[in-house]
């Protein structure tokens, strides 16, 4: 049957999953860290999720659909309900949220801590396998990608390296992944001014850097890259 229901524009979706949440019958899902509309007849065409969508990846279109089903919809939501499962549309934590973080100066700050120290992580999720390529921090960013070590090793990481940049960590060698993929995404995706590396001294820290500059030259765009390494015990080398 022709009737109205939502169609998801992959290009513009950010991955946060608002739509998904808002979407009480569950016909949304996240694939691959976009939103999918997985069941179309799940979908009643009342569009609760057009106003959850930060970035208006969701309209309305008719096409040829199967009815929506009522039935099918709250026996779903039944089984969910006894079967005690979190919805399948992604980890809460794992959303996309911009940071804004007060300067210190205007605020009182913690008496536990000095009153010129501040978080510089301006998004999260921070690391690489979770963020969405298409999340709004990323247009006209620079990029700071780092092992996770570094933060640890390096006492002022925030101070000397995060500040005015959007930071992505990850280890090659615990996620034992290849991050070019994901990487070469952002990158292709956005308008990335620049970006820096900060890896450890250690041998499987290479992966990192390998990873960012084969995505840089599989996209094709002429972006700087700097890199800078950390000793083990924590100096810029």
């Amino acid at each position: 049957m022709i009737r109205k229901i939502i169609q998801i524009d992959e290009h513009r979706c950010n991955g946060c999953g608002l739509c998904a949440s808002a979407c009480h019958e569950g016909a949304i899902g996240m694939v691959d860290g976009k939103a999918r509309l997985l069941r179309d007849d799940y979908c009643d065409g009342l569009g609760d999720c057009l106003p959850a969508c930060p970035v208006n990846a969701i309209s309305f279109i008719e096409r040829e659909a199967a009815a929506y089903d009522a039935e099918a919809v709250e026996k779903n939501k039944r089984e969910k309900m006894q079967n005690n499962k979190a919805p399948a549309h992604a980890c809460p934590g794992s959303l996309f949220k911009a940071l804004d973080h007060p300067d210190p100066a205007n605020t009182s700050a913690p008496s536990e801590a000095p009153s010129s120290v501040r978080s510089m992580l301006g998004q999260w999720p921070a690391q690489i396998r979770l963020i969405p390529a298409g999340a709004p921090c990323f247009e006209n960013a620079s990029l700071l990608i780092a092992a996770d070590c570094t933060a640890y090793a390096y006492a002022r990481f925030h101070e000397k390296f995060m500040r005015g940049k959007v930071t992505l960590i990850g280890c090659p060698k615990l996620d034992d992944t290849d991050y070019s993929e994901k990487l070469t995404s952002i990158i292709k995706e956005n308008s990335i001014r620049d970006v820096t590396v900060v890896r450890m001294e250690v041998p499987c820290c290479g992966g990192l850097e390998s990873a960012v500059r084969k995505s840089i030259q599989d996209c094709g765009k002429c972006i700087p890259c700097q890199v800078t390494t950390i000793s083990i015990d924590g100096k810029i080398l």
